[in-house]
């Protein structure tokens, strides 16, 4: 046995490092079990981080796209006003730093065609600037026009769920369809799910877009209760709210509670904080499952500490400083954890490529929850470790050696 004292650190470093592999190989089913919490911790944390940052990433590109210069306006009105009148909409219209406005009216209908029928239709009424500012939405065919809007035309597009049902073929551009009992004719097919707001109204049933001044006409409303405004500059996005809300205040006098103004510059703050809100949380959760694994190092440390009495009595007797022997326990105790974050990184990992590949969504494990659950796996074996790697230290040599 080598004398202790006159070993180099760097010597001792390695030979403690060789030793301590060589431990964990001999024990190789009990040091998987005890790594096995660690394992799950890291995969845990990693994935769940990750996966939330990707399908966060994904929701705020998808709201950051409807533009964040869009204001959306909810004016339910009150019993003598409900709602908002063709005349206080051209009020809107005219503000300064307002580029366009797209009312919205909802209904739900039966719709059917010569080949088809579809039940429970989600009728969406628009402006025909709604689809110049999210033209992504547009297939095949053409948008509305100004002229729909102001003819009340009787002219629709339809999303691909209605393509199937009411024209297998696949051709419905021009053709004829029926919203209980009047004739419409489809002028474009939209993708919903391309618009994160209109796939949260969107129904099972299919959606169907007419201009909205005809959906007013076939619903029987004269007032509308949601609109769009699409702002010319969006550095301007505070006077513009502002300037609506005059506006809106006299058209309800003064009653606040009668209409809402949301930015989607606040909506995105705010999204951005509950989202980091929520992956805090599920890292907090997910680190649980670290600290059980860090106690299970414990455990193991302090059953080989008991196991190896007469090795460390030896080692004393020979010259070992206690520093060395807690060293050499401290490292064999954070190998465990280490060896178990690098296998917790691999299956995190992999979690969520398969997460990704199911989902359809972007996804890749982030640098962050990489370093935090290696970092955090060990600093657990060191904080775990100190305790047995302290008792082991602390042995009488004569008291270990009795046990020979």
């Amino acid at each position: 046995m080598k004398n202790y004292p006159k070993m180099s650190k760097r010597a001792f470093l390695k030979e403690t490092f060789v030793m301590s592999v060589q431990n964990i190989r001999h024990n190789r089913m009990r040091s998987f079990l005890t790594m096995l919490g660690i394992i799950i911790g890291v995969t845990a944390v990693t994935a769940l981080i990750s996966i939330v940052s990707s399908v966060s990433g994904e929701m705020l590109s998808q709201f950051e796209a409807l533009g964040t210069g869009t204001l959306m306006v909810q004016s339910p009105g009150h019993a003598l006003k409900p709602g908002l009148s063709e005349t206080d909409l051209q009020t809107l219209a005219e503000l300064d730093n307002v580029a366009a406005i797209a009312p919205s009216v909802s209904a739900t209908a039966d719709v059917k065609s010569a080949d088809g029928f579809a039940e429970d239709v989600s009728i969406d009424g628009r402006g025909y600037a709604y689809l110049v500012h999210n033209s992504d939405m547009l297939l095949q065919g053409r948008g509305l026009l100004p002229l729909d809007e102001e003819s009340e035309n009787r002219v629709c597009l339809i999303d691909r769920t209605l393509l199937n049902e009411l024209f297998p073929a696949g051709d419905a551009i021009g053709q004829t369809l029926q919203i209980d009992s009047t004739t419409f004719t489809v002028v474009g097919v939209i993708d919903e799910s391309s618009s994160v707001l209109s796939a949260m109204n969107a129904s099972d049933g299919g959606t169907l877009m007419i201009p909205y001044t005809t959906a007013m006409k076939m619903t029987g409303n004269r007032r509308v209760t949601s609109l769009e405004i699409y702002q010319t500059d969006p550095e301007r996005n505070d006077e513009t709210i502002d300037a609506v809300e005059q506006v809106l205040d006299q058209a309800f006098n003064g009653r606040e509670e009668a209409y809402s103004v949301i930015s989607m510059e606040s909506l995105l703050d705010t999204m951005d904080t509950i989202l980091g809100m929520m992956t805090t949380l599920l890292a907090g959760i997910a680190a649980i499952s670290l600290l059980v694994g860090g106690i299970g190092i414990m455990n193991m440390m302090l059953v080989s500490v008991t196991e190896r009495t007469t090795e460390i009595g030896l080692r004393k007797a020979l010259g070992a400083e206690p520093y060395q022997i807690q060293a050499q326990f401290l490292i064999e105790s954070f190998l465990l954890s280490f060896f178990g974050g690098v296998l917790g990184l691999a299956v995190g990992t992999l979690t969520v490529k398969l997460f990704s590949a199911y989902a359809d969504i972007a996804g890749s494990i982030t640098l962050s929850s990489a370093i935090l659950g290696l970092g955090f796996s060990g600093l657990i074996g060191i904080l775990f470790g100190w305790a047995p790697a302290r008792k082991a230290s602390n042995l009488n040599p004569i008291d270990a050696l009795r046990s020979m």
